[in-house]
């Protein structure tokens, strides 16, 4: 049934819920109801997830998505005794990926029923196991089980991760989460629309004839990048103190109200993908998890071995992840478009200068068309090049901790 939105935009009610009892997981919506049922820590989710397709309107397709499968890894053994060799740094990162087997798509709607009537979401659809198989339907479950147990806090609801609704499954076997729409554009978003924005001003030469006037708006733009990375960070810092790591962080899983520079102020990055977050309770790291295998085996190849130094190393691989957003934030937004992308970056860092933050400095020095983002990170006697290092420190056990990356000078916005 079509329903129309006040703004004249269509909206259907979904496919009815459905369980299939010769299934070997039951309905998400089951699910839902057990996993909050079944916990007492989590009795305010209970009352906030919405678990009936009734309730909800479905309108646009957004768009949809893949995901990268990790298939194998060559890791080395790491600690503060030991040395690295070339061979040894080359294989820091090493791994043989292939496309995922289906394709997640993302609906926009609201709330049509209740309390919440009338908020908007942003529904991520997993197709159901006969298109997607047992991955998808893991996929979904542990997403699922992430954002409950984060949202059950008794510090509330982070405002740095993005809030799950509710969720239902279809006839189909589809499994639909429900989020609520905190806006379209993604931190990935924001440096391509600033980059393009940069090359269209520089061939044009429509650059202003005012330095005050380009010195106050870089100095926005820095503001803005520096409140990105809070955000993320704080979203980082709560997830791994709830004892979850994210596992897929990046620009494009940092979702952003705005992308007004001007409008700093009232930013607020969320985190969102938990679709790999891994629960790292001393009690889950005992057993074997099929989401998670990857990253226990890459902990053992770097010498971790107890629950607790596989701990560890799951915040630490959650902060190289941090320290590569934080490379990507401090270039693509200031260059022009083309000059520099996520994977170029990655590998100038790993391959090019085996993590050496000076020598990567130096080659950026010599290149005006990196100017920008070197004056970016040489903000208070180099302090953002100093953080880089620090958080891809080779050694796992060097890194900083989220909370320590929030309390760095260059991350708390006092030197711009």
């Amino acid at each position: 049934m079509l329903c129309a939105t006040a703004a004249g935009s269509l909206l259907y009610s979904p496919p009815a819920a459905y369980c299939n009892p010769n299934s070997k997981f039951p309905c998400l919506s089951s699910r839902i109801s057990s996993f909050i049922l079944n916990s007492p820590k989590r009795w305010r989710c209970r009352a906030s997830l919405i678990t009936t397709s009734d309730s909800f309107e479905v309108g646009a397709l957004v768009g949809s998505y893949g995901f990268m499968n990790v298939t194998s890894y060559s890791g080395f053994q790491s600690g503060s005794e030991l040395s690295y060799s070339p061979m040894d740094l080359q294989q820091l990162k090493v791994q043989d990926v292939g496309e995922g087997s289906f394709k997640i798509k993302l609906y926009e709607g609201r709330v049509a029923q209740g309390s919440q009537r009338g908020t908007p979401v942003l529904f991520k659809v997993y197709p159901g196991q006969r298109a997607g198989g047992i991955e998808a339907d893991m996929m979904a479950a542990n997403e699922l089980s992430a954002h409950s147990s984060l949202q059950s806090s008794a510090e509330g609801i982070c405002k740095n991760l993005v809030h799950l609704i509710g969720g239902f499954e279809t006839k189909t076997g589809e499994q639909w989460l429900a989020f609520r729409n905190h806006g379209k554009y993604s931190a990935a978003d924001y440096a391509a629309l600033t980059s393009k924005r940069i090359s269209q001003g520089s061939s044009s030469r429509e650059k202003s004839w005012n330095s005050f006037q380009q010195q106050k708006d870089m100095e926005y733009r820095r503001y803005f990048v520096i409140r990105i990375l809070q955000g993320a960070i704080s979203g980082l810092a709560f997830m791994h103190d709830h004892d979850r790591l994210h596992q897929s962080l990046g620009p494009s899983s940092l979702l952003l109200n705005t992308i007004s520079e001007k409008d700093a102020g009232y930013l607020i990055p969320r985190l969102r993908d938990l679709t790999f977050s891994v629960d790292m309770s001393i009690s889950n790291l005992e057993g074997a998890r099929t989401l998670s295998e990857s990253l226990w085996r890459r902990a053992t190849a770097a010498g971790a071995f107890t629950a607790l130094e596989k701990r560890a190393f799951g915040i630490a691989d959650d902060i190289y992840a941090a320290g590569l957003l934080l490379a990507y934030m401090a270039f693509v937004p200031f260059c022009e478009a083309g000059i520099m992308d996520s994977l170029s970056l990655q590998r100038l860092l790993e391959n090019t200068f085996k993590l050496d933050l000076e020598a990567t400095r130096e080659y950026c020095l010599a290149d005006d068309r990196l100017e920008e983002a070197v004056k970016f990170l040489d903000i208070g006697n180099r302090s953002g090049w100093e953080l880089l290092q620090a958080m891809l420190n080779p050694d796992f056990r060097q890194r900083p901790t989220a909370k320590a990356v929030l309390n760095h000078s260059f991350m708390s916005g006092s030197l711009l």
